[in-house]
């Protein structure tokens, strides 16, 4: 394989550190040469579409990953029209990245609901798919929890330790779990603390939380937060 490319997808809205832990997990877990961070669209799984536009979602994908080594932003599913099936969005990346190795990664929470994905279980036969354990989903339940996929379950570690030859065309792609700490944090509880006019730092980078306040996304009546510092001041920053 030429490539090992990471594809993390949702709906980011808005992207947070605990996204930013799981893609840096799996990279360094499974030598990724890249992992892609992909917006999506229309989450066809919401009843009610994302708060922010897939322009803003990109954007915040854009500098949530800017200076992090081997994560990109990707449009992959903003450029087509219609919901973002995962399954869709694989097989046109099957395509583009010919010759490469796709992972596909995820949250343990998100995985355990794999049952309900669009064109389930054929999916799971399009990319390795990579589980993250997230808060309160612990790899040590994904078998008893997921009986009928135990089989395609590999430690993340065993596999690199002991090396995949094969490619993914000959064999039946694996689920290789990925045992690390991530942040208690998700987009709807961001979303939540913002509206209430709470402080969020910390659970968004920096530069998302500045793009959040400077363009008043899920608040109510948010006032532009301008850099008051003098233009004299600016220009002696390098």
């Amino acid at each position: 394989m030429n490539t090992r490319v990471g594809i993390l997808g949702g709906t980011l809205d808005p992207i947070h550190c605990g996204h930013l832990d799981a893609a840096i997990a799996a990279r360094n877990a499974l030598q990724l040469t890249e992992v892609r961070i992909v917006p999506s669209r229309v989450p066809p799984h919401r009843a009610v579409q994302p708060a922010a536009s897939p322009f803003h979602r990109f954007a915040m994908a854009a500098l949530a990953v800017n200076g992090l080594d081997g994560l990109v932003a990707s449009d992959a599913e903003l450029c087509v029209e219609g919901p973002s099936y995962t399954a869709d969005t694989l097989d046109r990346l099957r395509q583009r990245l010919e010759g490469s190795q796709i992972f596909f990664i995820t949250g343990a929470d998100a995985f355990a609901e794999i049952a309900t994905w669009h064109r389930y279980p054929d999916v799971l036969d399009l990319a390795e798919f990579v589980v993250v354990s997230r808060p309160g989903h612990a790899m040590d339940d994904m078998r008893r929890r997921l009986p009928a996929l135990s089989s395609r379950m590999r430690s993340a570690v065993d596999v690199m330790r002991l090396g995949t030859s094969t490619p993914s065309t000959h064999r039946t792609p694996s689920i290789l779990l990925v045992e690390t700490k991530t942040p208690d944090v998700s987009s709807t509880s961001i979303r939540e603390k913002l509206l209430r006019g709470e402080s969020v730092s910390g659970l968004v980078p920096h530069a998302v939380e500045r793009h959040i306040h400077q363009h008043g996304l899920y608040c109510r009546n948010v006032r532009v937060q301008a850099d008051t510092r003098t233009a004299d001041q600016l220009h002696g920053e390098d």
